[in-house]
């Protein structure tokens, strides 16, 4: 989280941490949502760039560990580090779809990602929105939009204010099921095959 607030986003500052204990400053969320400023904070970290994609660490995704290391390639990164390691887990790793040819012509810069935004992730206080929980690292930023559009997803005023400050590229529309996927694996893989139907309806689409 220490990377996003440098970045500009608002993130409970971090207390103190040791290896078994990780404490958070205590935000009073509740506030009334202000998603166009969301939006807008999205968009700022956004323009955070690196000339790589990944991390200098590995770090977590929820209760998953998330492998990282460096690459110059998108798509070799997001298959390698991203959908391989959840797939094999679960036993899916045939499964997979061509990622290369569904990101074929797509060379998306590498933006600082939150890397978990869903709306558990997001919230408001009166001084305005913040966000936590975080899997940082340096990637497609499509990758967060995709996520807001799961498990309930952010609303249009949210899309609608970061995209006058970013516009989306041609073939997000199917990018983000691909993107998607990730989590929808990493939730297979914590919580069981109460998402196995989703993990499979996304296969389907993708192919």
């Amino acid at each position: 989280m220490a990377a996003l607030a440098a970045a500009g986003a608002r993130t409970p500052r971090v207390l103190s941490l040791t290896l078994e204990t990780l404490t958070l400053e205590h935000l009073d969320l509740g506030a009334r949502p202000d998603w166009p400023a969301m939006g807008r904070m999205l968009a700022s970290l956004h323009r955070h760039t690196s000339d790589r994609f990944g991390w200098d660490k590995d770090n977590w995704i929820g209760l998953s560990p998330q492998q990282n290391g460096w690459y110059e390639d998108w798509a070799s990164f997001f298959l390698e580090k991203r959908l391989k390691p959840q797939a094999a887990r679960c036993g899916l790793l045939d499964s997979l779809p061509d990622v290369r040819k569904i990101l074929e012509g797509h060379c998306p810069q590498a933006s600082l990602l939150h890397g978990d935004l869903w709306s558990g992730n997001a919230g408001f206080t009166k001084g305005g929105p913040v966000i936590f929980d975080a899997a940082v690292y340096y990637g497609d930023r499509e990758c967060d939009l995709a996520m807001t559009e799961l498990f309930g997803g952010f609303p249009d005023e949210f899309h609608s204010a970061y995209r006058k400050e970013l516009p989306v590229d041609a073939g997000y529309e199917k990018r983000k099921h691909l993107y998607n996927l990730y989590h929808l694996l990493n939730h297979l893989n914590i919580f069981g095959g109460g998402y196995l139907g989703q993990v499979n309806a996304t296969l389907r689409l993708l192919r």
